[in-house]
Order: structure tokens, then C-alpha cells, then sequence
């Protein structure tokens, strides 16, 4: 019973924590990136602006005026304060990280293994994940100290093909929500790294040439610029795939490896229209109209049910009895008053199914994570068969 509580008290903390320090970076990043494309050139008419300023910006907020300049890689002296941003970002992975372990590594059977897909054990699965992980991140930097990086179109589309692929083969080897997971921690250490191993550094390395009265190189700033760009491009599409897992019409349907390679698109493009809009460019309406066709793809995409899903033994008419039958056998140990699986001491989200007004109350909920997708049982632990998804589907359609 212990480890039970502390498991579930340690995921809320840690959650608490992860979204709280994502809300504190993702808000900085995009009040920085609006703020650098809204700063006006330099016109030192006046002669108050001080040489080296690249823009500056009026802003107002709080009930008062806010006079922001950027120098165009650093003032002629170090300032005697400078504020810092980057415990935002290490704090939103070492908290979104440690949720992982708990949620996903601890618990692999439950949530990062389906037998059905893969027969992983969960050591095999958690090694998976982190060598992914970290291999991942690794081409990612080549690809940008290589140069590439500069060449900014094919870059995005070798990118956003590489980012598609690995979704494809991680719903080929780990469970759906499982493959959400990755795909985001992967993405999420990406943009974690960028701040850790270059942005930083070579903010400390302008810092270091100005103490020792040197000019700083501006191939830094302009380096440290590039990696904060594609940052704010892949902001979108990772905080989408973090609360996937509250969604499994998203994950655990046919076609979940799509969804994410809509997802992956139309983040980049949203940011696009606000990142032009900031820059005082003639706004790009036309994203709204390719989002809007990309959430109803997505919309008929996941409604096109779990995988496997066979009907040729199926009843002429699923009854109540036939879905109470599928219900207790496949949910109960765990929806349960008195749980008998191992580990759970309180049915999952309170939600009971071991009696038959209990099915019937959460009958359209059972259709959601067992029929139209194949989110429970968690990992397939019960190993649901597909006609038996069948039969929960046709029994609700005839029901409703």
C-alpha cells in the first residue's frame, strides 16, 4: 500500500512542479522571441541610445512604461546586474524526467509496454527509451554543428521527416501512450539541451570577453539565436504530446504515428503566424485555414479505432451480458472496490466496474479507452482481443 501512495504522491508533486517550471520557461521564451522580432532599428536621432543597440521597444504593462534595448551582441562593459534564464528550462526537464521514471520506467508493464506490439520486458523497454533518447539529441547536434542548420528549409523538413520517422517506429515498439511520451521527451530534451550546451555557454563566453575587456565574437550571439528559433518552432507540438496521455482518442487509435506528424506540423506553422505578427510583417491568415484542416484530419483519423480490430465472430447482437462478461474479466481486477492487482490499492481514477449498474453508468467511457481505442486496459495487461473491442463497440453504436 505504501509504495502505492508515495508512487501517486511523488507523480502529483513532480507533475506540479514540471508544469510550473514549463509555464515559467515557454512564457519567457515567448514573451523574448516577440519581443526581439517587435524591436524597431536603431534610430539614435536624439542621441540617448547608446552605440551598439541593435532596436528598442516600447512596451506597457502593470500600469507602467517599460523602454527594452537589445545590443546587437553586447554593451562596450559588463552591467553590474544581469539576470539569467536557464533554470526554467533545466528545472522543466530534471522535474519532467524524474516524472518519466516514476510514471513510465517504474510502472513500464502499465504504461510504455504493449505485449500486442512488441513483447518487451521493462528493462528492455526503459533502455529503449533512454538510448532513443539520447541518440536522438546526438544527430540533432551533429546535424547543427555540421552546418546544416544554416540552410533553414531543408533543415525544417529533414527535421520534421526525422522527428515523423521516429514516431512511426516507437508506436511500432512501445505502447501508444508510451510512443507519445518519447516522441515529446525527446523534442523536450532537444530544446533543453540547446539552452544547457550552447545557449548558455556562449552567453558566459560574451561575459567572459567583457571582463576581460576583449569584444565578444558576435558569431555566438548569432549561434545562440538559432538554436532559440527552433526552440520557439517546437514549442507547441511538445506541450501537445506532454498532456496526450489525458486523450486516448490521440494515442491508442490506428493511425496515432499520423495524429503526431499533423501535431508536428501545424505547431511550427501556429508559432509562424504569431512570430510574423510580432515582427510587424502582413499577417499569414492562410495558417489558420491549414489548421483548421488539420484538426479534422486528426478528428476522422482518430476515429478510426484501435488496431487489430476484428468482426467476423462477432454476435449478431451484442448484449449487456456480452459487455458485462468482456468488462469483469478484462477490468475489474482493477476497477475494483477492493482492487486484486498488484500494486493498486484504489480503483484507477475511482472509477468501479465491478458490478453491473457500474458498467452501465461508464458505458460511453468504456467505449472511449476499449472500443474506439486501445487505451485500457493499460499495456494490454489483460490481454483484451480485438473482437472483444468489437463487441464493446457495436453494443455501445446500437446502444446510443
Amino acid at each position: 500500500m505504501w509504495g502505492s501512495v508515495i508512487s501517486e504522491w511523488a507523480s502529483l508533486l513532480l507533475r506540479w512542479l514540471h508544469v510550473v517550471a514549463a509555464i515559467a520557461w515557454i512564457g519567457s521564451s515567448f514573451y523574448f522571441i516577440a519581443l526581439d522580432l517587435s524591436l524597431r532599428p536603431k534610430r539614435n536621432l536624439t542621441g540617448d541610445l547608446p552605440d551598439g543597440v541593435q532596436g528598442e521597444a516600447w512596451q506597457v504593462h502593470g500600469g507602467g512604461f517599460y523602454r527594452i534595448m537589445k545590443y546587437l551582441v553586447a554593451p562596450s562593459r559588463m552591467p553590474d546586474e544581469l539576470t539569467w534564464f536557464k533554470w526554467e528550462a533545466y528545472t522543466t526537464w530534471l522535474s519532467g524526467f524524474a516524472l518519466m521514471v516514476v510514471v513510465y520506467y517504474l510502472e513500464a508493464d502499465l504504461f510504455l509496454v504493449d505485449k500486442s506490439i512488441l513483447d518487451l520486458t521493462p528493462v528492455q523497454a526503459g533502455l529503449f527509451s533512454l538510448a532513443s533518447l539520447a541518440l536522438a539529441w546526438l544527430l540533432y547536434e551533429v546535424a547543427c554543428r555540421s552546418g546544416l542548420a544554416q540552410r533553414e528549409l531543408p533543415f525544417a523538413v529533414g527535421g520534421y521527416l526525422f522527428l515523423v520517422a521516429l514516431t512511426y517506429a516507437f508506436t511500432h515498439v512501445l505502447s501508444g501512450r508510451g510512443a507519445f511520451n518519447q516522441i515529446g521527451a525527446i523534442i523536450g530534451t532537444i530544446m533543453v539541451a540547446n539552452v544547457f550546451a550552447l545557449i548558455i555557454p556562449n552567453q558566459k563566453k560574451i561575459v567572459a570577453s567583457l571582463i576581460a575587456g576583449r569584444a565578444p565574437d558576435p558569431r555566438l550571439g548569432k549561434a545562440s539565436k538559432e538554436r532559440s528559433v527552433h526552440n520557439n518552432y517546437l514549442t507547441l507540438p511538445v506541450v501537445v504530446l506532454m498532456i496526450s496521455n489525458h486523450y486516448p482518442l490521440l494515442y491508442a487509435t490506428r493511425y496515432n504515428w499520423i495524429i503526431v506528424a499533423i501535431i508536428l506540423a501545424l505547431g511550427p506553422a501556429i508559432r509562424h503566424f504569431f512570430n510574423e505578427r510580432h515582427a510587424g510583417r502582413r499577417s499569414p491568415w492562410w495558417v489558420w485555414g491549414v489548421a483548421a484542416i488539420g484538426v479534422v484530419a486528426i478528428l476522422f483519423l482518430s476515429a478510426a479505432g484501435p488496431r487489430e480490430v476484428k468482426t467476423g465472430a462477432l454476435p449478431a447482437q451484442p448484449t449487456l451480458a456480452h459487455v458485462e462478461e468482456i468488462v469483469m474479466s478484462r477490468c475489474s481486477m482493477c476497477h475494483a472496490a477492493e482492487p486484486v492487482w498488484a500494486g493498486i490499492v484504489t480503483p484507477p481514477k475511482g472509477i468501479r466496474l465491478d458490478a453491473p449498474e457500474h458498467v452501465h453508468r461508464n458505458i460511453r467511457l468504456i467505449g472511449r479507452v476499449a472500443a474506439w481505442s486501445n487505451a485500457m486496459p493499460p499495456g494490454n495487461i489483460t490481454e483484451m482481443t480485438g473482437e472483444e473491442r468489437a463487441i464493446l463497440a457495436a453494443y455501445i453504436a446500437r446502444a446510443r
